[in-house]
């Protein structure tokens, strides 16, 4: 048994069994408890932080937890590109990190290369309110969770405001239609939009889901087919080639970091982002006329009548290749504890949505009007695999970039909108045959 005094360790992990005023609930009596297994040490593989603020509350809280149990926790950080493949390899070959904090439905690519956390999921749910339904389908399969949802990283439309007013539009508009006529009239003013059409994990996956439903299409059918061939998708293409043409050059190479650095370079007025665009403004002095000048407002509503949002999802799974899973549960049960639950979620200034209905009443998504755009991520979001099912096929066809490519190739004009969506359909079919 390692040297742990047993009284820090409980006073570690009272956070976890005490109700504070901001949202949280006390865990239920049969919560189960966990204890770290003798010279446990830890290993997380991450992405890497656009907020300061998320990771200083991360890793406070990781300290605490070393601090109560005597379990180290070495954190990897890679880029968002690259945890996916780094988080796949390690899964395949049954070494490397012990948890990895990964995206969307990556958790279903190798579901059985990871430890069974239901009980502790239950737990946490149960004294929080319960999972938003769209993060819990992220991490539950047959039944079981093989991952903890952990938050939404809200994607919404950020734009200059004097800008958008140049372009003779006294607010900002709120349908597909005029949307894209807005984006015609700064594009004529100089100061154009743009959105990423290159393999961006969350911006690049964000924009193309909302092309294609917001006019009705899906890359799924409910029966778990393909349905990506259907006049609603063409429509779609037509209108992202629209777009397209009013964006400044070069978007189809654009990964998660390029739109941040347009547009506080003053090179493109309008995209999609996370609230990570406006802060990293407003902390530049020599940025203070931009951030000023920032709004922040949901992706518009096309000819489907409704908002349909991806929004990026991140959850935390434990490889079951780890030597020391007691730790590893114990570690995750005292990061979810309200304090520090709390704590990271007003750290990352609304960056990151939460994923447990009871802290929605957290400060920050009323301390700053900018922050209103992302507040109800959680609750809005979309799974990528729509309208089908999620599991291995819909986990495969967003690693591999399908819907970001087919409108990609289609609005470069490297392939006619009939070809990109057959090319589209064909890659689906590999994984959902």
């Amino acid at each position: 048994m390692t040297n742990i005094d047993r009284r820090s360790l409980m006073a570690g992990v009272a956070g976890l069994t005490a109700t504070t005023a901001l949202g949280g609930r006390a865990f239920a009596q049969s919560a189960p408890t966990f204890t770290p297994e003798d010279g446990a040490s830890l290993r997380l593989l991450r992405w890497v932080p656009f907020v300061t603020g998320e990771e200083e509350a991360w890793n406070a809280n990781t300290k605490a937890f070393t601090e109560a149990t005597g379990v180290e926790v070495r954190i990897d950080q890679e880029s968002w590109e690259d945890v996916r493949p780094k988080a796949a390899v390690a899964a395949n070959v049954g070494s490397g990190p012990d948890i990895v904090m990964s995206w969307f439905d990556d958790p279903f690519q190798y579901p059985d290369k990871l430890v069974d956390v239901t009980d502790l999921a239950n737990a946490i749910g149960e004294a929080n309110g319960g999972w938003y339904d769209g993060l819990r389908d992220y991490a539950v399969k047959d039944g079981r969770f093989i991952a903890l949802p952990l938050a939404a990283i809200g994607n919404a439309i950020c734009y200059r405001d004097s800008h958008v007013k140049a372009a003779g539009f006294s607010e900002f508009p709120s349908d597909s239609a005029g949307f894209l006529e807005l984006c015609k009239a700064m594009n004529a003013n100089g100061t154009p939009a743009g959105f990423p059409h290159g393999k961006a994990v969350g911006d690049g996956n964000n924009y193309a889901h909302w092309l294609l439903w917001s006019q009705g299409g899906k890359m799924i059918n409910e029966d778990g087919t393909v349905g990506i061939d259907t006049a609603e998708a063409r429509e779609a293409i037509e209108y992202a080639k629209a777009l397209y043409q009013t964006f400044i050059p070069g978007t189809e190479s654009w990964l998660d970091i390029n739109n941040n650095r347009a547009f506080l370079a003053g090179q493109v007025s309008l995209t999609a982002n996370g609230v990570s665009l406006y802060y990293a403004a407003a902390k530049d002095p020599a940025m203070a006329e931009i951030a000023e000048d920032i709004r922040t407002t949901n992706l518009p509503i096309g000819p489907v009548g409704k908002s349909v949002e991806l929004h990026q999802t991140t959850s935390l799974s434990i490889f079951n290749h780890t030597k020391y899973p007691e730790a590893a549960k114990a570690y995750l049960q005292f990061m979810y504890g309200t304090d520090r639950m709390n704590a990271w979620i007003e750290g990352a200034s609304a960056y990151c949505c939460q994923a447990l209905k009871g802290f929605a009443d957290n400060p920050v998504w009323t301390s700053n009007p900018v922050h209103a755009a992302y507040a109800k991520a959680s609750e809005s979001l979309r799974p990528n695999g729509y309208a089908g099912p999620l599991g291995y096929a819909s986990a495969g066809v967003m690693a591999d970039y399908v819907l970001v490519d087919m409108f990609a190739e289609a609005v470069i004009g490297q392939s006619s909108t009939d070809d990109a969506i057959a090319n589209a359909a064909r890659r689906a079919n590999r994984y959902y045959r």
